[in-house]
């Protein structure tokens, strides 16, 4: 099977314009790359000051330079590797003094790499969880305090439906994502009375540079077999997630909190 043009990830610039983006700082993890580069695109197009975190320095220097060309506006980053929490937080320091007071924080970083039942290690599944949950509550515990002084702020963090499946191969992704969601709930209660909101955003399968890679390399009829459990007759790409991440930073969704929204284009 090849791949059609449209299955390529794609720079979406029609799209609905946020004033009360503009200026405003934001913060990605797992920005260099996937769905990352397309948050950090697409808050840069609508004006916000934005400053990312990714492990590769390569990937994030590219994407920076890739979006200030495209947007006129030249994103921030960081390298660091979220796993390390005194990292995460001196990223975060570090990024905050050239954005400003972090009004919207997205937790996109994450890693849903395979591996057999039988082989995962509890060192394995410590660093799963590290990668893929740990560093999301530890990065909004590093900005509500400014968030809190600048009246306010919304927080999203990145689910996935796969633990809604049962997607077998990774139940160590699964279960890590199914806790976003008890994060992102008692997190919109601690933080309601600080006017923070907090919400997840849960994709489908998205095609991602790497996605893509991986379908072709392991069984490309994927491509053809997950569409016909879908609604909609068409992939996800990540401007579809970015989309959901700009209205949830915008002051339109100002009393959205608690919630998860699915984007997956009608497959739970």
């Amino acid at each position: 099977m090849s791949l059609h043009p449209e299955l390529i990830p794609r720079v979406t610039v029609d799209c609905a314009t946020y004033p009360s983006l503009r200026e405003k700082g934001v913060l990605i993890t797992g920005g260099g790359s996937g769905i990352g580069a397309s948050l950090v695109e697409h808050f840069c197009g609508q004006g916000a000051r934005v400053g990312f975190i990714d492990l590769s320095q390569d990937y994030a220097h590219e994407t920076a330079r890739r979006v200030a060309a495209a947007t006129g506006n030249q994103p921030h980053y960081e390298a660091a590797d979220l796993r390390d929490i005194r990292a995460l937080r001196s990223a975060i320091r570090s990024l905050s003094e050239r954005i400003g007071p972090v009004r919207i924080l997205i937790n996109n970083a994450g890693n849903d790499d395979r591996m057999p039942i039988e082989d995962v290690t509890p060192e394995y599944w410590d660093e799963r969880f590290q990668t893929n949950l740990r560093h999301q509550f530890f990065a909004a515990q590093a900005v509500i305090g400014e968030m809190t002084r600048a009246g306010g702020g919304s927080i999203i963090n990145m689910g996935s439906i796969s633990w809604m499946r049962g997607a077998s191969g990774l139940i160590f992704y699964t279960t890590a994502k199914s806790a976003v969601m008890g994060l992102t709930k008692s997190l919109a209660r601690e933080l309601g009375e600080r006017n923070i909101r907090v919400n997840s955003i849960a994709p489908g399968w998205v095609l991602t540079e790497r996605q893509v890679e991986r379908a072709k390399r392991i069984y490309q009829g994927k491509f053809s077999e997950y569409l016909e459990v879908q609604c909609l007759k068409e992939h996800l790409l990540p401007p579809d997630i970015a989309r959901m991440a700009l209205w949830l930073g915008a002051d339109d969704s100002r009393l959205v909190t608690a919630q998860m929204f699915i984007v997956d284009g009608g497959v739970v």
